[in-house]
């Protein structure tokens, strides 16, 4: 018999997508902030680096948290963040109001993602969840990527379409829980994260596996504007084109979900993606350009859902699921700085090999941590060995006393003797 499946949490949903909007909106906002401001191409990266610090840095601070907090005050104080950060560096005109605005932004957004993973890791299917949330974010950065070129030149258009999607959210925070567990007194009090050694193999993978993708993302306007000669308009058709792929490939691994298990989707698809990062960066003309981000855009967003359904796994609190998000946002932070840096020492070209190849290194542990980790989902009612391998759960029944009034032993009289009796004679009657 097969388990009916669960309500779509819609406000996690909203709330991921809120916060995942300012990574995926990055290659605009850099190249805004470039062209709008008194801000070379590498200056406008550090500013997006910022951001995503700050949204790291609230993850790492905010992980063990959000019991104790509340799910629902702290997405509320993550979306007033990220309203008034997004909002007001979209109307500041000078540099150090945008970058300070940048940043107040980025912790709001980090603040909700922190919620969102938390109650992700909290559903019975992690991974359903966070591909709804995929789907979400990735269609509305392509309706951005479409809509903003026609709304005129300047820095503010795509923050502001960050703020306001934050502002859209928050009457959703009124659905989610308040707080669910007291402040420990002892330091001995707070439970210890479980699966230790494949947590911290994954925390330490992610920050390379996520400046790869942000390295290339962060500078992907600008390979199309130079390298591959298409104007804005066209660049964001071709974006608008590959997250709409992006929103494909996540429909393909809902459906997928754990047949193939998790080691297969982030090994392979990770191999692909290095290929995708060369061809994209090696790119000269429209043609090239618009097929290395389709392809790349499709197999991104599929990984990734693996990944936030395999840190889920390891904690059903949802400690890991934040703490590997909060690392993963540190290359996340460090890749527009780092993909205009080696853009600008050695050529596109050259940092899209030596971006695939970091690829290649660091696909290894994070297979052999889903490996470890078991391929699928749990299955009810067991619970999972170090190897990942189901055992039965064992279940202890409490034995209840019950007293029983006067003698415990029957009298002797009670009896009869063994052996066949006469027709008709009572039990325990006399030979």
């Amino acid at each position: 018999m097969f388990a009916p499946r669960t309500t779509m949490p819609w406000p996690v949903v909203a709330l991921f997508t809120a916060g995942y909007l300012a990574p995926y909106l990055l290659p605009t906002v850099v190249g805004r902030l470039d062209a709008g401001l008194p801000l070379s191409a590498t200056e406008a990266g550090a500013v997006g680096s910022a951001l995503l610090l700050g949204s790291a840095a609230a993850g790492f601070l905010l992980a063990s948290r959000v019991e104790r907090i509340g799910a629902r005050t702290l997405a509320r104080i993550g979306l007033t963040l990220a309203v008034l950060g997004y909002g007001g560096a979209a109307l500041a005109g000078d540099v150090t109001t945008v970058i300070a605005g940048a940043v107040l932004g980025g912790l709001g957004s980090g603040t909700v993602t922190t919620v969102a993973a938390t109650r992700i890791a909290a559903e019975p299917d992690p991974h359903r969840v966070s591909t709804a949330g995929l789907l979400g974010v990735s269609a509305l950065a392509g309706v951005v990527y479409l809509t903003v070129p026609h709304l005129g030149a300047g820095h503010g258009q795509p923050l502001a379409a960050i703020a306001l999607t934050a502002l859209a959210v928050w009457p959703l925070t009124g659905r989610l829980p308040g707080r669910t567990a007291p402040a420990p007194t002892r330091r001995e009090d707070r439970p210890r994260l479980p699966r230790l050694r494949a947590g911290l193999v994954l925390a330490a993978a992610m920050p390379c596996w996520s400046l790869v993708q942000n390295s290339l993302w962060g500078v992907s306007g600008r390979i199309g504007l130079t390298q591959a000669h298409l104007g804005e308009a066209t660049v964001g058709v071709v974006f608008a084109v590959a997250l709409g792929a992006g929103l494909t490939g996540v429909l393909g691994a809902g459906m997928l979900g754990a047949r193939l298990g998790r080691a297969v989707p982030i090994g392979a698809g990770t191999v692909l993606i290095a290929g995708c990062v060369v061809a994209s960066a090696s790119a000269t003309g429209p043609v090239s350009f618009a097929v290395g981000e389709i392809a790349w855009n499709t197999l991104y967003p599929i990984v990734l859902s693996y990944l936030i359904g395999l840190a889920a796994s390891l904690d059903p609190r949802g400690r890991w699921a934040v703490l590997v998000g909060s690392a993963s946002s540190l290359g996340t932070a460090a890749g527009p700085l780092t993909g205009s840096v080696l853009s600008a020492w050695a050529g596109f070209p050259a940092m899209g090999l030596v971006l695939g190849a970091g690829l290649l290194v660091v696909a290894v542990p994070m297979t052999a941590v889903a490996v470890r980790a078991g391929g699928g989902s749990p299955v009810a009612g067991t619970v999972r060995r170090r190897g990942g391998v189901p055992e039965p759960q064992v279940v202890e029944i409490p034995v209840v006393e019950i007293r029983v009034d006067g003698s415990a032993v029957p009298l002797r009289d009670a009896y009869g003797t063994a052996g066949p009796r006469p027709a008709g004679a009572a039990p325990g009657a006399g030979d």
